[in-house]
C-alpha cells in the first residue's frame, strides 16, 4: 500500500507516496477528471501499483513561428490517415532527406516518430475519456492494426492500453 486514508488521518511514506496521496485527496474532493488532469501535469499516473512506469506526456513544439510549425499542425490534424514519409515531405515541399534533417534539428526526432507519438497522445486521451474498445481507438488514431497499436503504446507509454485506461479511470 502506498498510502493510508483513515478518514481524518491520511499518511504515506516517502516522497512519491506523498504525491500519490495528494492525487487521492484531489480525486476524493474534486473527482477523477480533475485528479487525472493533475496527474498529467505532474507527469505521473493517477494510481500506481508500485511497479508501474510513469506516464510521460510528450508535448509537441509550440507555435513559435518555427518553419515546421504549420507542418506539425497538419500532421496532427491528419494523424489518423496512413501518412508516409513521402506524404509528409510532399506537404512540406522538400525532399525526405531535408525533411528528416530539419525535423531532427527542430524537434529532436524524426517525422514518423513524431507522428507515432501524436497518435499515442490522441489514444491516451481517448482511453481516458471514452469507453471505445482498444481496436476502435487503434483505427481512430491511425494505426494499421490493434496489435501494432498495442505494441507501440506499450513501447512509448510503458504499459498496455487497458492498464493505462484503468489507471486514469476511477470512481468519482
Amino acid at each position: 500500500m502506498l498510502f493510508v486514508d483513515n478518514g481524518r488521518v491520511l499518511t504515506s511514506a516517502g516522497a512519491a507516496a506523498g504525491l500519490d496521496l495528494c492525487l487521492h485527496m484531489i480525486r476524493r474532493d474534486h473527482g477523477s477528471a480533475v485528479a487525472a488532469d493533475a496527474a498529467r501535469l505532474a507527469v505521473m499516473p493517477l494510481e500506481r501499483d508500485g511497479g508501474q512506469a510513469q506516464f510521460i506526456v510528450h508535448e509537441q513544439p509550440g507555435a513559435d513561428g518555427s518553419s515546421l510549425e504549420p507542418l506539425l499542425r497538419w500532421m496532427e490534424e491528419n494523424a489518423h490517415r496512413g501518412l508516409t514519409l513521402d506524404d509528409i515531405a510532399a506537404r512540406a515541399t522538400m525532399t525526405t532527406r531535408t525533411l528528416n534533417r530539419r525535423f531532427r534539428e527542430q524537434t529532436g526526432t524524426t517525422p514518423l516518430r513524431w507522428l507515432r507519438r501524436t497518435r499515442i497522445r490522441r489514444a491516451q486521451y481517448l482511453l481516458e475519456t471514452t469507453g471505445h474498445s482498444v481496436e476502435r481507438i487503434a483505427i481512430q488514431v491511425g494505426f494499421g492494426s490493434p496489435t501494432s497499436f498495442r505494441d507501440r503504446f506499450k513501447q512509448l507509454v510503458g504499459t498496455s492500453p487497458l492498464t493505462y485506461r484503468r489507471a486514469f479511470q476511477g470512481s468519482d
